[in-house]
């Protein structure tokens, strides 16, 4: 899931006009270019950085299209200002839109077409695996290849991992929250900073706003209910409460509880008593963000990639919109993309591949991170995006961010600050989201639902997937 990861890609099915966020995978792979084996010629281990005198060439995928032309230049000149640290690198950058097309991907996984150095949704890990494709980085990556490392978050990294082998690096990720409108709230008599944390205080907000802006047709939550996202909502809900979707093992489900009922309880009450919801539920992706861009709700769940889009799509104002951390704070669903390295690739390759990652997805201040230029180009700076860093590394991006932040940056300090511990996505996730989406729309769409009986028979259906997937 993305940034922008299955979610975006069932959204451009269901919803006209929403694009995906990236760029581009390829069709083809130069695994073998340059003289890729040099280092083991000379005898240097893989920990050690490359040489900048071995000459190797690398096909990288996810240039950004033509049709985002800052992000294109700032890629053509940042392997400009890479080769000036490694001249006898040649990157071979492959364009095409979106970075990943899950049929596309997976027929490049079969074929053994993919890039040297390929993007990935970090819920691509099995597969990728079970195609034989992924190169074991483990004894690549230190903090000499990758001087920001132990600032990159271990829940981040564990999501690349099998068996305690490394296969990916990350490069951008995405941490739910809930995201709010801080107008809306003003104009309610709520403290637009002091935004709801657990899911008491949501109710409270809600009915403040639908007592006091329903007649201006103004709702004070909004949920979905159908297109996968129903699903992916509540499981991002109970991971906020302690809840899980899954066992540890995977085996079975593990959300029939009192802490999902407890939020579904919630749900219930808020459409039916408290009528804070609209009269009908978010039906695919989209939907609630157009009544966020509109300023017609004045919460939903949701994570920072949205706010870019309901400015540009729907016209809303940054100053408008802030996020707060996932009500319960325990736990939050992540998720987001990263590059991984092809199988059989030289030692060399794989080096100049990780370089490269180092310089324009992970070293602070440069490639994504140079937000004096992101201004300049007129992209926005400010938001809580990527989110894997710690420690020091964390500490100066913000410096750094808020320094050239073209959007309010403290419009997203309850939700930076909390610091929510982080979950992925649980196996076979489209799946358990399309079996939950039955509980959520339940809950939405009859007063009488009854929230043991929809939780048990979801339960009972994800048992039967999970066994059929061992």
């Amino acid at each position: 899931m993305t940034k922008k990861g299955y979610r975006r890609l069932v959204a451009v099915a269901l919803v006209a006009g929403i694009g995906l966020t990236g760029a581009a995978c390829s069709s083809s792979s130069d695994s073998k270019g340059g003289s890729g084996d040099k280092s083991s010629a000379a005898g240097s281990s893989p920990g050690t950085p490359l040489d900048p005198k071995t000459k190797v060439s690398i096909s990288v995928d996810c240039e950004p299209p033509t049709t985002k032309p800052a992000e294109r230049k700032q890629w053509i000149d940042d392997v400009a200002e890479f080769n000036k640290t490694y001249p006898n690198v040649t990157v071979k950058s492959k364009d095409a839109f979106p970075c990943e097309d899950p049929a596309k991907f997976t027929a490049q996984l079969q074929a053994s077409s993919e890039t040297d150095t390929f993007y990935s949704y970090m819920t691509d890990l099995q597969q990728v695996l079970d195609a034989g494709q992924a190169a074991d980085i483990t004894d690549y990556v230190n903090t000499k290849t990758v001087p920001a490392l132990d600032d990159i978050d271990k829940g981040v990294l564990g999501v690349l991992k099998d068996g305690g082998k490394l296969y990916g690096l990350p490069t951008s990720n995405y941490q739910m929250g809930l995201i709010y409108n801080r107008k809306i709230f003003t104009e309610a008599g709520l403290d637009p900073n002091k935004p709801p944390t657990t899911w008491d205080e949501v109710r409270q907000d809600a009915k403040v706003i639908q007592d006091k802006l329903g007649g201006k047709g103004i709702n004070g939550f909004m949920e979905n209910a159908g297109g996968n996202q129903g699903g992916w909502h509540l499981v991002s809900e109970m991971f906020g409460v302690g809840s899980k979707a899954v066992t540890d093992d995977g085996s079975k489900a593990a959300f029939n509880n009192d802490q999902t009922k407890s939020i579904l309880s919630t749900l219930q009450q808020m459409r039916w008593t408290d009528k804070s919801l609209p009269a009908t539920p978010g039906l695919q992706w989209g939907d609630v963000q157009k009544a966020m861009g509109t300023g017609k709700i004045g919460m939903y769940v949701g994570a920072p990639d949205d706010v870019p889009l309901v400015v540009q799509q729907y016209k809303a104002d940054y100053k408008d919109l802030g996020m707060a951390p996932i009500p319960g704070g325990q736990t939050a669903l992540f998720g987001g993309n990263d590059y991984m390295f092809k199988k059989g690739s030289s030692p060399d390759q794989i080096k100049a591949g990780i370089a490269w990652i180092n310089f324009k997805y992970l070293t602070v201040g440069k490639g994504q991170f140079n937000y004096p230029r992101n201004k300049t180009d007129g992209l926005p700076v400010g938001l809580p995006e990527p989110f894997f860093f710690t420690g020091a590394s964390k500490d100066k991006d913000n410096a750094n961010k808020a320094a050239s932040a073209t959007i309010p940056v403290d419009n997203f300090k309850t939700y930076v600050d909390a610091q929510v511990p982080v979950l992925p996505e649980p196996p076979n996730a489209q799946k358990i989201y399309t079996v939950l989406d039955g509980v959520m729309s339940g809950v939405l769409t009859n007063k009488n639902a009854d929230i043991d009986k929809l939780l048990s028979t979801a339960e009972t259906q994800v048992n039967s997937l999970l066994a059929a997937s061992q």
